[in-house]
C-alpha cells in the first residue's frame, strides 16, 4: 500500500499535539507538520492506513491495539552519538568523577542515571569511560541505569549492537577496537561493558517509580522538547532524587534558569553541569 502524500489536517495535528503532550510530554508546535509526515508515513504503511490522517483517526477512535505506543515511539527524537559534545565527558573524566569517587570512598557505591538514553550510545560512552580511566571501580558497586520512553530503543540498546556509521560518530578508533568486536557489518560492545548498564523503559512525563538517590544524572538534549510546565515538573522531580553533592548534566542548549530555584550552574565546568543549591 502506498501512503498518499498529503498534509495532515489542522484538527488531526492539534489532536496529535495534545496526545503527545499527555503521553510523553513532547511539545509539538505548529509548523512541525513536516515532522509528522516524515515520521508517521512509514507507520501508516505498517498499519495498513491509506494516509496519515486515517492513522490519526484510528487513534481518536481508541480502537488501535499497539498503535498509540507505535506513534509515540515514532515521534520522539532518537538522535544521539558516542561521546556527544566531548567536553562534558572530559569534565567527567578530569573533575566530576574523581571528586565523586573521593566522596564515596567509604560507601564504594556510585548511582548514575542516564535519562532519555535513546539507542544507548550515551550510557555506553560513560561505561567505557569508567572502565578505561577508573579501573579501581571494578571492586565498587556501580549502578548505571539507562532509561528511555521508547521500548524499541530500550530493547535495541540492550543488544549493544551498532552499525559502522554509528560507531564512526564520536567513537575514537582506539576505543572502538578495544571495547567492540566486529561481526560482519556490525559492531558489538564488550560484554562486560554491556552488562554494566541496566536498560529500562521510563516516561519522564509520567509518575516516576521509586528510585535511589543519584550521584550523577544525565538529562541531556531532551528538555528542549518539553514546554516550560513540563520542564519545571521534571526538574522538581530531579531535585528530589539527586544527592546533595551530586551532579545534574543538561545539554548545551538547556538550562534550569527561570525553571527551578533548586539548582545552580557549576561555572568552573562550563558544559552543562548543575548542582543543588546549598540549603
Amino acid at each position: 500500500m502506498v501512503v498518499a502524500e498529503e498534509s495532515v489536517t489542522a484538527g488531526n495535528f492539534a489532536f496529535l499535539a495534545r496526545l503527545l503532550r499527555e503521553e510523553c510530554g513532547m511539545l509539538l508546535e505548529t509548523g512541525k507538520e513536516y515532522l509528522v509526515k516524515s515520521r508517521l508515513a512509514p507507520l501508516a504503511h505498517k498499519h495498513g492506513a491509506p494516509n496519515i490522517d486515517h492513522l490519526i483517526e484510528r487513534l481518536r477512535s481508541k480502537i488501535h491495539n499497539n498503535l498509540l505506543t507505535d506513534v509515540v515511539e515514532a515521534m520522539v527524537t532518537t538522535e544521539t552519538l558516542f561521546f556527544r559534545d566531548i567536553q562534558p565527558f572530559e569534565n567527567l573524566r578530569q573533575f566530576v568523577l574523581p571528586e565523586l569517587i573521593e566522596r564515596r570512598r567509604t560507601e564504594r557505591t556510585l548511582n548514575i542515571w542516564c535519562a532519555a538514553s535513546s539507542s544507548g550510545q550515551e550510557p555506553y560512552s560513560l561505561a567505557i569511560l569508567l572502565n578505561e580511566y577508573f579501573p579501581a571501580l571494578g571492586t565498587w558497586r556501580i549502578n548505571l541505569l539507562a532509561t528511555d520512553v521508547s521500548q524499541e530503543m530500550v530493547q535495541r540498546s540492550s543488544t549493544g549492537c551498532y552499525s559502522q556509521f554509528e560507531v564512526n560518530r564520536g567513537l575514537p578508533t582506539r576505543l572502538l577496537l578495544k571495547w567492540f568486536r566486529q561481526e560482519g557489518a556490525f559492531w558489538y560492545i564488550n560484554e562486560r561493558v554491556r552488562n554494566s548498564v541496566t536498560f529500562s523503559r521510563l516516561n519522564l512525563a509520567q509518575p516516576w517509580p521509586a528510585m535511589p538517590s543519584w550521584d550523577l544524572i544525565f538529562l541531556r538534549n531532551v528538555m528542549i522538547y518539553f514546554d516550560n510546565e513540563m520542564k519545571k515538573l521534571i526538574l522538581e522531580r530531579v531535585a528530589r532524587v539527586l544527592r546533595r553533592d551530586g551532579y545534574l548534566l543538561l545539554g548545551g542548549a538547556e538550562t534550569t534558569l527561570n525553571l527551578s530555584d533548586s539548582f545552580c550552574r557549576v561555572e568552573t565546568l562550563n558544559s552543562g553541569f548543575y548542582q543543588l543549591k546549598a540549603s
